[in-house]
Formats: C-alpha cells, sequence, structure tokens
C-alpha cells in the first residue's frame, strides 16, 4: 500500500480550496493532503485550517516551482512513497486520482493528460498554440511522444520525489521539468485526465507573462538538452 500526498500550492485560492480538499477526500480518504499556501493575502489558510488540512504557509508568494518543491521535500522528509501535484482551483478532477496512481508503480512520473485521448477540455486558442508547441518541443528533445507537458496534474514516485526536493525549475517550472527527469532516465507516462473550468478566481498568466513564458521555458529546455548532451561525451 502506497503512502500518497497529495499536494496543492495555493495562492488566493479562498473561493474554491475548500471544494478542491473535500472532493479528494471524497475519492481518497486514505491520502495526505499537503497546502502550500503561496503567500496569499486572503483566507485561504484558515479556510484550509478549518477543513482539517495541513497547510504550510510561504513568507511571501515564491511561485509554482519555490511551493512545489517545498512539497516535495515535505514529501521526502516524511517518507511518503507518491507525492501527487494538483491545483487549488478545482480544474483538476479527483475522480482520475486512481487511474494516476494505478500507473504510478511501474513508472516514476504520471502526467495527466488532456489530449492523450478525447476529453471535455477545450483550451483558448493560444493557451492551446502554446500547449502544442511545448509538447513537440519536448518530445523532440526527449525522443518520447508528449501530449501535455503544461499539465500541472502528476503522481511522482519516490526516484522523483528525491529529485524534485533536490532541484526544481523555478519560473514556470512544469515543462523543463519534464526533460530534467528523463535526462536522469526516468520512466514518464501520460494517462488521460479532464480538466474543468476555474471554478472561481483568476488565472495569473497574463498576456505578458505568457509571452516571458514561451521564451523562458523554450531556452530552458534547449539549454538542458545541450548539457545533458556534453555530459554524456564525457570521457
Amino acid at each position: 500500500m502506497f503512502k500518497v500526498l497529495v499536494i496543492i500550492p495555493a495562492y488566493n485560492e479562498e473561493l474554491s480550496i475548500q471544494h478542491v480538499i473535500r472532493e479528494i477526500k471524497s475519492h481518497m480518504s486514505s491520502v495526505d493532503i499537503l497546502v502550500i499556501n503561496d503567500g496569499s493575502t486572503d483566507n485561504t489558510e484558515a479556510v484550509v485550517k478549518e477543513e482539517g488540512t495541513k497547510v504550510l504557509s510561504m513568507p511571501f508568494n515564491v511561485g509554482i516551482g519555490g511551493t512545489m518543491q517545498t512539497g516535495y521535500i515535505y514529501a521526502r522528509d516524511n517518507g511518503y512513497d507518491v507525492a501527487v501535484q494538483m491545483d487549488a482551483d478545482g480544474q483538476h478532477a479527483a475522480a482520475d486520482l486512481p487511474k494516476l496512481l494505478s500507473r504510478v508503480e511501474e513508472n516514476d512520473l504520471v502526467i495527466g493528460s488532456r489530449f492523450l485521448e478525447q476529453t471535455s477540455y477545450r483550451a483558448p486558442l493560444m493557451r492551446k498554440v502554446g500547449i502544442r508547441f511545448f509538447s513537440l518541443l519536448v518530445s523532440l528533445v526527449t525522443k518520447q511522444r508528449f501530449t501535455d507537458t503544461t499539465s500541472g496534474f502528476r503522481a511522482a514516485g519516490r526516484k522523483v520525489i528525491e529529485l524534485y526536493a533536490d532541484y526544481y525549475p523555478m519560473d514556470y517550472p512544469e515543462v523543463e521539468s519534464i526533460v530534467y527527469l528523463t535526462n536522469r532516465k526516468c520512466k514518464l507516462v501520460e494517462v488521460k485526465a479532464e480538466m474543468r473550468q476555474r471554478e472561481a478566481g483568476k488565472s495569473s498568466i497574463t498576456p505578458f507573462k505568457s509571452a516571458y513564458y514561451m521564451i523562458k521555458v523554450t531556452l530552458s529546455v534547449l539549454i538542458s538538452a545541450v548539457r545533458f548532451k556534453e555530459v554524456k561525451s564525457l570521457p
């Protein structure tokens, strides 16, 4: 029996976090839940505590990379076999948790994909273009087919927990973190997962941030690929 931790990074999600926690408990009562409160200025922390759920609060907003690495460090230090990443805005369906966990025994990382098979998810045009671009880029670099490299719904086994606790990309890390794992001979697989509309609040991704994201992540992926080839070629 796996010891499973669900890590939920949260920034100003007081309107949705209660439902996310309750939905997880209704589908998988045996898992532990850890909310990383990323310097929220609303009542996110109080709502989590009212649900009797563990919460770690950052002293200020550090971003998704810092919050997730904190979660992986907690998972490593507390002996968890599997760490699941889920969003705090209600977009990920807890009903898909068993599907991800069923594949983690034979894989190091299981990614919930909106595009591996037909789902009800419909992305805005520009977001869809970005998702497709990064999936193609990572597929070319890693020589493994990926369909949803920006997905934040993932189940990591013990090897990945330890790797991510030591290093996790900071800005918009989902794409780069896949390349990081493939460079370290980890076994990754995608499974079909539904994604719903955000329940409340609004995305922090602005058009300017999207442009920055595209450039920064593309360069990071290419640099990681080049560095890995250089290391392999050393005598």
